[in-house]
């Protein structure tokens, strides 16, 4: 099923801008959240989409120029979904904030065959830290949040901690890079520092530079080293999914609860010294944003969402009729794709825990950027002020020193994003193009969310043309665990500003 913008393939209801939210566009939908904040009715979702903004339509010479990048981006995620073996997956572009291409290959179910379309609603996985981010930043620029405070100042019930026999703080600053030391789904932290003690000894992989101007390719392999390599990440993502904390199925009532599963853990590192991926110091973060909204963590992200439009993102709760939701998937020891086992991820709401749409995460990404842009329109007569001041969203995507990103090796982490800078070190070689992304892997579900900025101009003038935001916003989403999609998103993002330039 598929929705997008083609003379004679169909309709797409595109969007202009970060707050707009066409009517009948579709049906509202969501889950059960504490004092009802999620269950939105027919009223409130005509009230909201009043307030949000209007329909925008491309033209149609437009919806022609992106014909091509429509066709090549389909091969592209077929090509993927074959290669894992994913039951669904579901695809979505916009260009310049408006929705060019949603479309939905596969199964949601496979068991009842139904279908995967721009409605299916998925598990977004860690792609739930760049939404918790955004919250976390909101806070900080009303002055309710307070980034470089010990955290024990919103959440006393969390331990001070030492290491190396001092006391040191944690920061929430420190979470939002990966810089706390709190451990992430591995307990062993003699385990954790002997991985990356190897890491570092291991020589680096050698990149040749591209004559593309935007994708780089690897250098040639002797027949078979292709699938060595391949099989060898796979056994890696593998192994990732036998922590037993990625399929608890115990029922935390609220994020305060949820600390208790590591709040008297060793750290594996100094705060604010080294990088180290972590889903629980999310979930510190998010009683930390409980306590500097006074309200419930849930309830502020149910705002938030409202706020954005994202009407269709909610926490992953079991008992509640998600409509569309899909239905989850692995494979067995014989490589057969089975159902995936009951988990309850109230453990992890922040870091991995909320459901989405493709629609919803192309408009979210498209309120960061239309936020991140506003510091360079001269003129903001006509506009409205985005989501985020333009300086809070800067700093959300600008590299933090000491971090590092496993999905490109290009980047490092921003704050609750991975960001790549741009760069082009030789003549006629690889330039690498400005994007941010985060991904993440669930059990039974892989996601992508990523934005490449237009690149850097003085926007003002002509507000119908030149209005922020501008650039490529990309999502996918699958049923799927242990799928890598940043280098298939990254593809399809230049396929579409190439579309976009000619």
């Amino acid at each position: 099923m598929s929705r997008y913008f083609l003379p004679g393939r169909g309709v797409l209801f595109a969007r202009k801008g970060p707050f707009s939210l066409p009517a009948g566009r579709r049906k509202l939908r969501g889950g059960r959240a504490p004092r009802g904040l999620w269950l939105l009715g027919l009223g409130a979702g005509v009230a909201a989409a009043a307030a949000l903004g209007f329909s925008h339509r491309r033209n149609a010479e437009d919806a022609h120029n992106f014909a091509g990048a429509v066709d090549s981006s389909r091969d592209l995620v077929r090509r993927i979904k074959d290669e894992v073996g994913a039951p669904g997956m579901v695809a979505a572009v916009s260009v310049d904030g408006a929705e060019v291409w949603c479309e939905g290959f596969g199964y949601a179910d496979l068991e009842n065959r139904v279908p995967c379309g721009p409605e299916t609603v998925m598990r977004i996985a860690s792609v739930s830290k760049s939404l918790t981010v955004a919250a976390a930043a909101g806070l900080w620029q009303e002055g309710k949040l307070d980034m470089d405070a010990p955290v024990q100042k919103y959440v006393p019930e969390f331990p001070e901690k030492q290491f190396g026999g001092e006391n040191v703080t944690i920061t929430p600053r420190m979470i939002l890079s990966h810089l706390s030391g709190i451990r992430h789904y591995e307990k062993d932290v003699k385990k954790v520092r002997q991985k990356r003690e190897a890491k570092l000894l291991k020589p680096p992989e050698k990149k040749r530079e591209s004559s593309s101007s935007d994708d780089s390719k690897e250098e040639p392999k002797l027949d078979g080293d292709d699938n060595k390599t391949k099989e060898a990440k796979q056994s890696k993502k593998k192994k990732e999914f036998e922590h037993e904390e990625y399929y608890l199925k115990s029922h935390y009532e609220s994020v305060i609860e949820s600390l208790d599963l590591f709040k008297d853990d060793l750290l594996v590192y100094k705060p604010g010294t080294t990088f180290l991926y972590s889903t629980h110091a999310f979930t510190l973060l998010s009683a930390v944003i409980e306590r500097a909204a006074g309200e419930s963590f849930l309830e502020h992200m149910a705002k938030m969402f409202r706020e954005v439009g994202m009407l269709n993102t909610v926490p992953e709760e079991n008992e509640p009729i998600i409509y569309r939701r899909a239905r989850f998937y692995h494979f067995n020891k014989k490589g057969r794709i089975q159902n995936c086992p009951y988990v309850d991820n109230s453990y992890k709401w922040a870091g991995g825990g909320f459901l989405s749409t493709a629609g919803d995460l192309l408009r979210f990404g498209n309120a960061v950027l239309y936020s991140y842009q506003m510091s360079d329109v001269k003129d903001t007569t006509g506009l409205l002020p985005g989501i985020l001041k333009p300086e809070t969203a800067q700093a959300m995507w600008t590299p933090v020193d000491k971090t590092e990103a496993s999905w490109d090796k290009d980047g490092s982490y921003g704050q609750g994003w991975l960001v790549v800078e741009k760069q082009q070190k030789y003549g006629e070689c690889r330039r690498r193009r400005h994007y941010v992304s985060h991904t993440g892997g669930a059990v039974g579900a892989s996601s992508v969310l990523l934005v490449l900025p237009s690149e850097r101009t003085e926007l003002g003038g002509d507000v119908r043309t030149a209005a922020p935001p501008q650039g490529v916003v990309v999502t996918i989403i699958t049923n799927m665990q242990s799928v890598g999609l940043n280098t298939t998103a990254l593809k399809i993002a230049h396929e579409f500003d190439k579309a976009r330039s000619e």
